[in-house]
């Protein structure tokens, strides 16, 4: 017998409401993501609290530094890493999933308003004894880590580079003992309004979201023979409330990969 359309419909809703709904967790489920997920992770789970009733917690550091939290114990069901060798390490253990790229993102420079740099003199900058380097650090913090992935291909385009410039950069952010911004500012805006640094090299994203908070900073793209990509790291506690896998799901959602390219994050 051939359904009309209403019965079609109604057949469909029928299905829909039979289907088995991610049950909900009475305590919010505990997510730490890098601290340059911030402000597109915040939204999306907002979206998400309000789609689906379950509530969220969120807590946002360098990554190294909340890979080891979990492992003093800290009881985080979901991780996004601004990395995949931090979450990896988590997945060796045995206690979490195998890792999943959810994000990418890449570096910038972001500079103080009197330098006038295009992204052919920024290796000269960079090199330039006068000019002030400023970094994340690394193994804390997966930024300072692909700063030196860019040391390293610096020295490809000029021989000595790489001991230059592991000598000479301030790691300013990231670290366990780093100095923290006052509240409601963030923190690669913080370090360039004080005037720390000529140069910062961060994320993308954080560069644009300093400028947004500091307009007289500027931004130069690294050119491609510096370039260093990004591959954020996605990965859920084993045994924890299915409504954790729910959310890690929903990252990869395409309303929430919008967001996160509004933010300027590219897609897995």
């Amino acid at each position: 017998m051939r359904l009309t359309t209403p019965a079609l419909l109604a057949t469909s809703l029928l299905t829909a409401c039979a289907m088995p709904q991610t049950p909900l967790s009475a305590d919010p489920i505990a997510v730490v993501a890098a601290g340059s997920l911030r402000e597109a992770m915040t939204d999306i789970a907002r979206a998400h609290e309000a789609r689906t009733g379950q509530k969220l917690s969120l807590s946002f550091a360098a990554s190294g530094l909340l890979r080891e939290r979990i492992e003093k114990g800290e009881a985080a069901q979901v991780f996004a890493s601004a990395d995949m060798g931090h979450p990896q390490r988590l997945a060796d253990a045995g206690s979490w999933s195998p890792p999943r790229v959810f994000v990418r993102n890449q570096l910038c420079a972001l500079t103080q308003s009197h330098l006038n740099l295009t992204p052919e003199r920024l290796l000269g900058a960079l090199l330039d004894p006068a000019i002030r380097l400023g970094t994340s650090t690394p193994k804390a913090d997966p930024a300072g880590d692909y700063a030196w992935a860019l040391f390293r291909k610096a020295d490809a385009v000029s021989t000595g580079a790489y001991a230059t410039l592991d000598r000479k950069a301030l790691q300013l952010t990231g670290g366990p003992s780093s100095p923290k911004p006052p509240a409601g500012r963030g923190a690669y805006a913080w370090v360039m309004d004080q005037g720390q640094a000529d140069i910062f090299l961060t994320y993308c994203t954080n560069a644009v979201a300093a400028q947004q908070e500091v307009p007289r900073l500027k931004i130069v793209a690294v050119p491609p023979q510096l370039q260093v990509f990004a591959d954020y790291g996605l990965t859920v506690r084993r045994g924890a409330h299915p409504a954790a896998q729910a959310f890690a799901d929903a990252l990869l959602a395409p309303s929430a990969q919008a967001v996160f390219a509004r933010y300027g994050f590219g897609s897995p």
